[in-house]
């Protein structure tokens, strides 16, 4: 099953942005664990679409101001729901931030 780790953190994990994943994503991706993932720009470079009775909305920035935003994501394949929390709880962000961990839903193929 394939999950989703939403990497949050506040204003002060700007600092770590840079870090990288200090070797986490290496052994996984030997292991066909890892199908994608990356860092995401901050909050202020992003820009929010909507529409509304057929009217095209832009907001710039993100569509809520939240203490915590998204600063990155990564795709697992994991047996079960057991092994993505125990990976996602070796990502150096769960020391600073937090990471939500969320199954893809994946249509049935006709």
């Amino acid at each position: 099953m394939r999950y989703l780790l939403l990497i949050a953190g506040d204003e002060t994990a700007e600092e770590h942005q840079y870090d990288g994943c200090d070797g986490w994503g290496e052994d996984l991706a030997r292991r066909g664990k890892i199908h994608g993932g990356g860092g995401l720009r901050p909050p202020s470079e992003a820009t929010t679409i909507r529409v509304r009775d057929g009217e095209v909305l832009l907001t710039d920035g993100p569509f809520t101001e939240a203490k915590e935003q998204v600063g990155g994501y990564v795709v697992l394949e994991c047996d079960d729901l057991d092994e993505a929390l125990e990976i996602a709880a070796k990502h150096p962000a769960v020391t600073y931030g937090s990471i939500e961990v969320r199954p893809i839903f994946v249509p049935e193929e006709p």
